[in-house]
């Protein structure tokens, strides 16, 4: 679905935020971006929505190439990747609601059929009794939730989540979490960019980790790798049995 063929970024000033990023991200995966802050994960983000370009290196949404894609389409496939930012971007002067609404109306979609889907995806994160209500009436928790519904009013095939627990309080973190696993399980793609350590070590999810612009490490599913492991156990069996025949 998602793929990073030597991806690099680099600024005007020489700093390297990229260098020779290369990975994939397959349909229905719930993937962490961890690294220190500096190592390049909101750089990949916006990369991924083309928010900026790579210097160099090629980026694919299914057969798509995003580097290349004109100007004139990114609204487009901006439809296909709903993101949650690190500082949310919500309109203070604006209701819960107008801001849930926004994304549609920009695109033309009929206001009675924007106002449904808004009111459908609040209901769905949880907080149709606070859609009349302005952001600065609402806690950490609810405004993550509401920008959470806001990138999914296109029913988008991808989730970017750039620390979306960051400032939040251990309980309201794990209800954001398994809000975006249950997304995940309805077949959205998830790739949440976190520095919260417990959350990532305490879900089985793949883990990538970013340092100075580069994966250092990529951790599939330990699930995967018990599958991996007892068919590789099965076929020595099987080969064991064959030869004593």
């Amino acid at each position: 679905m998602i793929r990073l063929v030597e991806v690099t970024k680099t600024y005007g000033t020489g700093a390297s935020a990229l260098s020779d990023v290369t990975l994939s991200v397959e349909k229905g995966e719930f993937v962490f971006l961890v690294g220190p802050s500096g190592s390049g994960k909101t750089t990949l983000l916006r990369l991924l929505i083309k928010d900026m370009v790579p210097t160099k290196g090629t980026i694919f949404l299914n057969d798509i190439n995003v580097t290349a894609l004109p100007s004139g389409k990114t609204p487009q496939l901006r439809k296909q990747i709903g993101v949650v930012f690190q500082d949310l971007k919500m309109l203070m002067d604006r209701t819960i609601f107008e801001n849930i609404l926004l994304p549609l109306e920009m695109a033309g979609v009929d206001h009675n059929e924007a106002a449904r889907k808004a009111k459908d995806i609040a209901r769905q994160v949880g907080i149709e009794a606070h859609v009349e209500k302005f952001p600065v009436q609402l806690s950490g928790g609810e405004l993550q939730r509401a920008a959470i519904a806001r990138a999914l009013v296109f029913s988008p095939q991808i989730l970017l989540a750039d620390e979306p627990t960051g400032n939040l309080d251990n309980t309201t973190s794990w209800e954001i979490v398994k809000l975006l696993q249950d997304i995940n399980q309805m077949g959205t793609t998830v790739i949440m960019a976190t520095h919260n350590l417990d959350v990532v070590n305490s879900l089985d999810k793949r883990t990538i980790e970013l340092e100075k612009g580069k994966i250092v490490k990529d951790k599939k599913k330990p699930t995967d790798d018990k599958k991996h492991e007892k068919k590789s156990d099965k076929s020595e069996k099987e080969d064991e049995k064959g030869v004593e025949k």
